[in-house]
């Protein structure tokens, strides 16, 4: 169910209210009793209920990501640097004299 964020426009007393969807919207502020109360536009809010899988579920580095990189050669070893040798071959892609072709 979410979490309605509720303001009253009279007193200025704030709520938050857990409802369904399919619940008519409050209007009398709990409060004042005045019929100025009314939802505020904010962040969604929710709750998690029952089990499943949660943020806190991979800490401490035993999750599927961390062991994936740290299995994989390719991550953790460092790209080769590209030559700027002007004495490049051309079938290498070097043209062989010092321009700025390459």
């Amino acid at each position: 169910m979410p979490i309605y964020a509720y303001k009253c426009e009279s007193c200025g007393h704030a709520k938050d209210v857990l409802q369904k969807i399919s619940d008519a919207p409050l209007t009398d502020c709990p409060a004042c009793g005045a019929p100025k109360f009314s939802k505020q536009l904010s962040a969604p809010g929710f709750q998690l209920k029952g089990s499943g899988w949660y943020a806190t579920d991979f800490k401490g580095g035993s999750g599927v990501t961390g062991a994936a990189a740290a299995s994989s050669p390719a991550a953790s070893e460092p790209a080769p640097a590209a030559s700027t040798d002007s004495s490049t071959p051309a079938a290498a892609g070097g043209c062989g004299t010092s321009c700025a072709c390459h």
